[in-house]
């Protein structure tokens, strides 16, 4: 028999979720026969098979979470491991995980707990990371274990992550780990723009002119050697809220496109992301990224800066406010700015020049 197992699908990732089987057991297929459906960094990525020949087993179902390197098909015919197109090392292995949920608080090495809150937590099913202790030198107790599982019997049950938010999670949870985050605020004052103004593609524009004023911000971070890659494009990250979760879709050379492009694109983009149908290449590669979250709500925020970028710009509701003007009190239209960046590599310094060259763009009538 030739087993098939699951490729390198790119970017680091070591696990994808089984969305749908396009074979059954039995079937005939041809080479690059489209084999299975798999979501991973929020995109559903189909999988061609490497050959052609009958399917004997099926390794997986729908919903599982299968790691890079475990066996997913066996075909008929002479036995051959194939891994398939692979980038680096895959350590091959036969364990596909089920949804888990995972603690992203603190580690179970780091946790105090008397033996019979131990065994009471394996009873109760009660992850011991969520228990808040109340014993002595923060020991967990009993009764502290009794308290969670009160609580966790009156919720919903468990409802592991998947997809764009299991991708959202295990992100987030890098990125707060690996970076040095300081934040940066002001405020742009827009009343010159004209009636109907963009204000994506203004923020577009500003956040070009930082990256030209510090084009350190624009760059990606090698954490294991301390050193800095200043990019000359400017691949823009767009921050989407979706009900799924967070995308992240990239905006190409945004530095070298007009206005009018720049809006097809982010149509265009943002009609992929809701139809579930972006390529995955879409959402890598970002330099820098933008989030508009004044579009829902919120005036400030301290956005999260995703290894290897070093910068995220966030903007706030458009809001009135009384400012003085010529001497004398006056309303005038606000957008608040939050510049975050990685401070092991972006200067306090270099962070407010950038903020100030986007201020000063965002003034400006047209």
């Amino acid at each position: 028999m030739r087993t098939f197992r699951l490729p390198d699908l790119g970017e680091g990732l070591q696990e994808a979720e089984l969305v749908e089987w396009r074979v059954k057991p039995g079937e005939e297929i041809a080479v690059d026969q489209p084999l299975l459906a798999v979501e991973t960094a929020k995109a559903v990525v189909e999988i061609p098979s490497p050959c052609a020949g009958r399917v004997e087993r099926l390794f997986a179902n729908a919903g599982d979470i299968i790691r890079v390197g475990a066996p997913l098909v066996e075909f008929e015919g002479q036995a051959n491991d194939d891994a398939g197109t692979v980038v680096g090392a895959v350590e091959s292995g036969a364990n596909i995980l089920r949804e888990a949920p995972t603690s992203l608080g603190r580690s179970h090495g780091s946790v105090r707990v008397i033996p019979a809150a131990r065994a009471l937590a394996r009873q109760l099913d009660v992850d011991l990371t969520m228990v808040t202790p109340s014993g002595a030198d923060g020991v967990i107790t009993p009764d502290d274990v009794r308290r969670v599982a009160r609580v966790l019997s009156e919720t919903e049950p468990a409802e592991p992550l998947r997809g764009p938010r299991r991708a959202m999670a295990q992100n987030m949870a890098f990125a707060q780990a690996e970076v040095a985050a300081a934040t940066i605020m002001d405020d742009a004052v827009v009343d010159a723009w004209e009636a109907g103004a963009d204000v994506t593609i203004r923020l577009i524009r500003a956040l070009v002119k930082g990256c030209e004023a510090e084009a350190g911000l624009n760059c990606w971070f090698e954490s294991a050697t301390l050193s800095r890659r200043i990019l000359r494009k400017i691949d823009l990250g767009i921050a989407v809220d979706m009900p799924d979760g967070l995308f992240v879709p990239v905006l190409r050379d945004v530095g070298n496109r007009d206005p009018a492009d720049l809006r097809r694109g982010l149509d265009r983009m943002r009609a992929d992301v809701r139809e579930r149908r972006i390529p995955p290449e879409e959402l890598r590669g970002a330099t820098i990224t933008l989030s508009n979250f004044g579009t829902i709500a919120g005036r400030y925020a301290a956005p999260i800066v995703l290894p290897p970028t070093v910068a995220i710009l966030g903007a706030g509701r458009i809001r009135d406010e009384v400012k003085v003007r010529d001497g004398a009190p006056a309303v005038s239209h606000v957008l608040p700015l939050s510049l975050t960046f990685d401070h092991r590599v972006v200067s306090g310094g270099e962070a407010g020049r950038f903020l100030a060259a986007a201020i000063s763009d965002l003034a400006l009538p047209s």
